[in-house]
């Protein structure tokens, strides 16, 4: 496993004032199926944690025990130093928790969903009416306000789902595809708004989309069959894929076994791949061997033997690359959960 917290144990990083999640040993089996087999993890004040993992990894059933709504096998979770186990209230008192699905009343409109939730949550009278409005305004909802929630978008019952979740301006925040349903506009204002809240809060997002960890996380963990296989930065992930570094040149197809051959020949370069463009050009990525940067040396050939480039680019590392090397492909997984 990848983790820049690999040699420091957990009671040590505890001690750490910021941290306000601590996730030791948590454990869920249903009957002969382990879905989270000992996830170790601590979360810190201005933290934003992508939590990653193909469908079947655990990732809904690790955060809906965080939150208190399912009980570990075994281990136990600590926010804000209460156990979610015994001091379950106390923990809760300090969550926001957008689930999967955001489940609501439909026949409630978001106007009176959100003030009972305020209620729900202790606040009353205008104290009430004023947490409801900065929710409104943060997820924008003031065009559906009085329209019953069974009748909005799917994009609409989310960000009903995320006002709820921030109406108490928790400082830890639980959120499972928190941009599940909304459109690029609306995924733009929703990632803006986390990014916003992060200073303050910690915060862990559930994602199955890599754009959305470059976006807005300054961590990354990858779980695969309920275990923690990556933990670390974005941009530590990167690192880890077949394309960083790498160089792509687009040319003409006549320039392109001569260009190829001259890549291939670099000392830095460990392979070259070609694929064909329309309007007969040819993509040539030169992956360069462990360690090595390639951008200024294949910039200087091409400028001096003259292949007419039409782009030429590196680039940093592709997260679909890392995230399929260390996650299970569904066929795999159903067949050992059948074993």
């Amino acid at each position: 496993m990848f983790s820049l917290w690999a040699d420091v144990p957990l009671a040590t990083r505890s001690c750490d004032l910021n941290v306000m999640i601590e996730i030791e040993g948590l454990t869920k089996r249903f009957g002969p199926i382990t879905a989270v087999a000992g996830i170790d993890l601590t979360v810190s004040k201005g933290e934003v944690l992508g939590f990653l993992g193909p469908n079947g990894a655990g990732k809904s059933t690790t955060m809906k025990m965080v939150t208190g709504f399912l009980a570990p096998t075994s281990g136990r979770v600590r926010v804000l130093g209460h156990d979610v186990t015994t001091e379950t209230i106390a923990a809760q008192q300090a969550i926001g928790y957008l689930p999967e699905g955001a489940p609501a009343y439909g026949d409630m409109t978001p106007r009176q969903f959100l003030l009972f939730i305020a209620a729900v949550r202790g606040f009353r009278g205008h104290q009430a009416k004023a947490r409801v409005a900065a929710a409104v305004g943060n997820t924008e909802l003031d065009p559906v306000l009085d329209q019953p929630i069974e009748t909005l978008s799917k994009g609409f019952k989310r960000r009903v789902g995320l006002a709820q979740a921030i109406l108490h301006d928790p400082p830890v925040l639980i959120m499972d595809e928190p941009t599940d349903g909304l459109d690029p506009n609306q995924k733009h204002s929703v990632r803006t708004l986390i990014r916003a809240m992060s200073p303050e809060k910690a915060i862990i997002v559930s994602t199955h989309l890599l754009e959305e960890v470059a976006a807005i996380c300054s961590r990354a963990v990858v779980i695969d069959r309920g275990r923690v296989v990556a933990d670390g930065t974005p941009a530590d992930l990167l690192r880890r894929s077949r394309h960083h570094n790498a160089v792509t040149l687009v040319l003409p197809s006549s320039r392109a076994e001569t260009a190829r051959t001259k890549l291939k020949s670099m000392n830095k370069v460990a392979s070259v791949e070609q694929i064909a463009r329309q309007n007969d050009l040819i993509e040539l990525t030169a992956f360069p061997n462990p360690g090595a940067m390639l951008i200024e040396d294949v910039s200087a050939i091409a400028v001096a033997e003259k292949w007419d480039v039409r782009e030429l680019y590196a680039e940093a590392g592709r997260l679909d690359d890392v995230f399929r090397a260390l996650t299970t492909h569904d066929a795999t997984r159903a067949r050992e959960n059948r074993a």
